[in-house]
């Protein structure tokens, strides 16, 4: 027997974390594709791989479900952090290697993906608390910090600071954490 913590209450744990963080409401679609995400990572620790098949049936049965009725494609290789939201059902796309920070949050038709054919490994970086609007598209290796804003529709190609905010195709950064003391009320924009 291990010294560490049951990996059955870990997963619970999560699990329950991310309900509440979602509304307390169970029937999300967002809710379910991120429990059976957890669920993918919390089989892998059963080794060999023989004790580990039944759990493997039951996570692709799971992860083609949500793929395929909710329109969000999850895969268990995704580095989510915690108490992320997935807003809104429907052509949401996440690429196997891309890392998700804490409290982000990812609406409806949503693609964090790779940019070019010959690097296929390539994915964004998204820091804690990431506001990312509906279809907006980050492609490539990039990196966005804590706290940055995309607006909807937004083609992200570039890294972005923490704090700030990008909008439009290719996306530019509209606000920086630099400029933000030096505009007036007025010259501030807010991302819906």
């Amino acid at each position: 027997m291990s010294d560490g913590p049951c990996p059955n209450l870990n997963l619970w744990a999560q699990i329950h974390e991310d309900w509440v963080a979602n509304g307390r409401d169970w029937t999300k679609p967002g809710f379910r594709a991120i429990a059976v995400q957890r669920f993918g990572v919390w089989r892998m620790q059963f080794e060999p791989k023989v004790l580990r098949a039944p759990f493997s049936l039951l996570y692709r049965s799971m992860y083609r479900h949500v793929r395929n009725v909710y329109g969000i494609d999850l895969p268990y290789t995704v580095q989510l952090g915690r108490r992320v939201i997935i807003e809104h059902q429907s052509a949401i796309v996440i690429h196997g290697d891309c890392q998700i920070g804490d409290d982000c949050i990812l609406r409806q038709g949503v693609t964090l993906g790779n940019r070019y054919v010959e690097k296929p490994l390539e994915a964004p970086k998204l820091g804690d608390r990431v506001n990312v609007g509906a279809g907006a598209k980050i492609l490539g290796k990039i990196a966005l910090g804590d706290d940055v804003n995309i607006g909807a529709n937004a083609v992200v190609l570039i890294d972005i600071p923490a704090g700030g905010t990008a909008v439009g195709i290719p996306a530019r950064l509209l606000r920086s954490p630099d400029k933000i003391s030096t505009e007036s009320p007025s010259e501030t924009h807010e991302i819906v």
